[in-house]
């Protein structure tokens, strides 16, 4: 059993460094149908694992000087707020329910992946539009102006994650890179790297809601997962490198839409 979690483990960590965002989505199927562990504690496993190897990540790009503090901080206090929220929520749920929600979560995350392989403007149904108020503007420094509609923004879009994660137990990258981007009008690489930051704090938030309810997460099997996870991370990050983007993108979003038929077929069959 050692062994199959440390594989699953590397799976979810390969899947994130081979595309930058999405991967985590893989943790709880896996975790479920893979390991058998109840959909509650695999959220809460997932959390950890996610948090754990988005900080390995957020280390590396922080030591290169691509990470935003100050703008992944304010991001990230809305996400910290969400994430117990999406844990309540969750408690409030059937099983079943949880994962039929989670694989109609996977669809849409497979939706945005095939057309950002298409066109890389298309990052979210909406585009920010600079004149129409819906972005945050920056000082010919490049620095955020931070002014009290984009604190609104950037938290609304912060809290969203973080119920997510707390729900389903994701990191949220699949949301907060590409919201960084139009939103704050931040580089590619530095919302990465910021993002990066704003996981592990949501991540955080939601493992401990999850064990200050006195939910089960056995710390045993996280470890190993994590560990898994991290050994991972490098080896995609290095694949990543070598193959191209577009085709790359749409690989893995037919491979997250399989996955969810898997878990919507196993649902509405149990």
């Amino acid at each position: 059993m050692t062994i199959l979690t440390l594989v699953f483990g590397a799976i979810v960590g390969f899947s994130l460094g081979l595309t930058g965002g999405g991967g985590a989505i893989f943790a709880v199927p896996l975790l479920v149908y893979g390991l058998h562990l109840p959909a509650r504690e695999a959220v809460g496993v997932s959390l950890l694992t996610v948090g754990s190897t988005a900080l390995v990540g957020f280390v590396q790009r922080a030591r290169g000087g691509m990470v935003e503090f100050h703008t992944g901080l304010m991001f990230a206090f809305a996400g910290m707020v969400g994430a117990p929220a999406g844990a309540w929520l969750a408690d409030r749920m059937e099983e079943a329910v949880l994962l039929g929600l989670f694989a109609v979560l996977m669809l849409l995350i497979a939706v945005r992946m095939w057309r950002k392989a298409g066109d890389p403007a298309a990052q979210l149904p909406i585009l920010a539009d600079e004149n129409a108020g819906l972005s945050c503007r920056r000082n010919p420094e490049g620095k955020l102006r931070l002014t009290s509609q984009c604190a609104m923004l950037l938290g609304i879009v912060g809290l969203g994650a973080g119920v997510l994660a707390g729900l389903f137990g994701v990191g949220g990258g699949f949301i907060i890179v590409p919201a960084l981007v139009i939103f704050s009008r931040m580089g590619m690489q530095r919302a990465i790297g910021t993002s990066l930051l704003v996981i592990t704090l949501i991540s955080a938030s939601g493992t401990a809601s999850h064990l200050l309810a006195g939910k089960d997460l056995s710390l045993a099997t996280a470890g190993v997962f994590t560990a898994g996870s991290i050994a991972g991370l490098f080896a995609g990050s290095e694949l990543a490198q070598r193959l191209a983007g577009p085709t790359l993108q749409k690989a893995f979003a037919a491979a997250i839409v399989v996955v969810a038929l898997y878990v919507i077929s196993r649902t509405a069959w149990q």
